[in-house]
């Protein structure tokens, strides 16, 4: 199938680029599409990672503030994983590592791949790598958080049985953290086997 843009408008730039861009495409009946409007926000593509300690059976989360979270009923401090944009040259894998090591301490001693997908592929072009990574939970600082991005992080380190017991009740506000613990549910048993 195929797709078009007629026009694209660069509408802001700052910590995103938000483009206005006017296109058409190839619709599954056959034809085109008229004209159409839409916003794209651009991003560097991210890296998510949920540490894990297979030795204490244990996850590291991170807790912030978060901007999009404000109207939350719990607050816009919402409890997560680590993650963090690539940086231009940086290969995923040693993302995941600098992330986890700035917003927990801990450093990544092995990563398995969870997915690759679209945050939200109806306006932003941001493509997420989702990891479990092995750590040693014992290194997990209490507050950290890089001064020059204004991160103010408070880690918890959680037993894996109570984060997803939280999942399923549904206390995670954002994806990513879902998504992981559903993964580490569904393999806890191989990874702890694979990684001990």
């Amino acid at each position: 199938m195929k797709w078009e843009i007629l026009e694209r408008t660069l509408c802001y730039q700052g910590f995103f680029r938000l483009e206005r861009l006017v296109l058409r495409h190839a619709l599954f009946a056959g034809g085109e599409s008229p004209p159409l409007v839409r916003e794209l926000v651009w991003r560097a593509d991210a890296v998510a990672v949920l540490p894990y300690d297979p030795r204490r059976d244990a996850v590291v989360l991170v807790e912030q503030f978060r901007v999009g979270a404000l109207d939350s009923p719990r607050g816009p401090w919402l409890l997560e994983i680590v993650a963090g944009l690539i940086d231009e040259g940086e290969s995923r894998e040693g993302a995941a590592a600098r992330e986890t090591r700035e917003e927990t301490g801990c450093r990544l001693l092995d990563l398995i791949p969870i997915h690759d997908y679209y945050s939200t592929p109806g306006g932003f072009k941001e493509r997420v790598s989702l990891y479990l990574g092995r750590v040693d939970a014992n290194e997990a600082r209490t507050i950290t958080g890089q001064a020059a991005e204004d991160e103010d992080i408070r880690v918890h380190v959680m037993d894996a049985e109570e984060a997803v017991g939280r999942m399923r009740r549904g206390l995670f506000e954002s994806a990513q953290p879902i998504i992981a613990l559903q993964w580490l549910e569904a393999h806890r048993q191989t990874v702890r086997e694979r990684w001990d």
